[in-house]
């Protein structure tokens, strides 16, 4: 199963790259400036994903929290209108748990997010966007113990996304992103079936890229 999803991470990476190589350099009649409805936009970004950790009964005694982590991230817009689209938001991390008694392991995080975006100032070359949505978190490869037992995680969660950004023309179809987003997502844990409370990682998310309009 680890495998598999990334294999599937690592194809969805390679067609987007292929995508906006492929096209960067493709003829086109004479795009029109901006976005429309119909528009496909693909983003590539870097992201750095802050952690805002809250934790209950045995986690919060032992003072748990998650690290910070920085991977790629890669999305698909599609504008259902001018200024609406929707966007499906894809990446994976991984992310080393610590507390008071020492190093508790790690655990991958993958958290497809699906948003509903309002964009202003469609036909601009500069288009701040807001969104909302909903993200499904899948936990897996974990690596998480204590005294030499292995700590269990709840494998999946839902939990709502906001998001703001803007992108910027550089040529009619190529485009700089700067994203923010803010998700909600939470794992409960257990020790030799014994509950050691909820995890919130609920994590900031600011990712800097590049895009292109098709």
């Amino acid at each position: 199963m680890n495998r598999k999803i990334r294999s599937i991470g690592a194809a969805l990476c390679t067609a987007g790259l292929a995508l906006l190589t492929s096209h960067a350099f493709a003829g086109d009649s004479d795009p029109a400036p901006g976005i429309h409805a119909g528009d496909v936009l693909v983003r590539l970004r870097a992201i750095s994903i802050v952690p805002q950790v809250r934790t209950s009964d045995a986690l919060s005694t032992l003072n748990v929290d998650v690290n910070n982590a920085t991977v790629p991230e890669l999305d698909f817009t599609y504008m259902i209108r001018d200024n609406i689209g929707v966007e499906l938001i894809l990446a994976t991390s991984r992310h080393q748990l610590t507390s008071s008694i020492g190093d508790l392991g790690g655990v991958n995080v993958l958290p497809p997010t699906l948003l509903l975006q309002y964009h202003f100032n469609h036909q601009g070359q500069v288009r701040p966007y807001v969104g909302a949505g909903v993200n499904y978190t899948y936990f897996y490869n974990n690596g998480l113990h204590a005294g030499g037992q292995q700590i269990a995680v709840k494998r999946s969660s839902f939990g709502p996304a906001l998001q703001m950004g803007v992108d910027v023309d550089i040529t009619k179809k190529v485009f700089a992103n700067v994203d923010v987003k803010k998700v909600w997502m939470k794992t409960d844990a257990s020790l030799n079936g014994a509950s050691l409370g909820t995890l919130h990682i609920d994590p900031l998310i600011v990712g800097v890229g590049v895009g292109m309009k098709f």
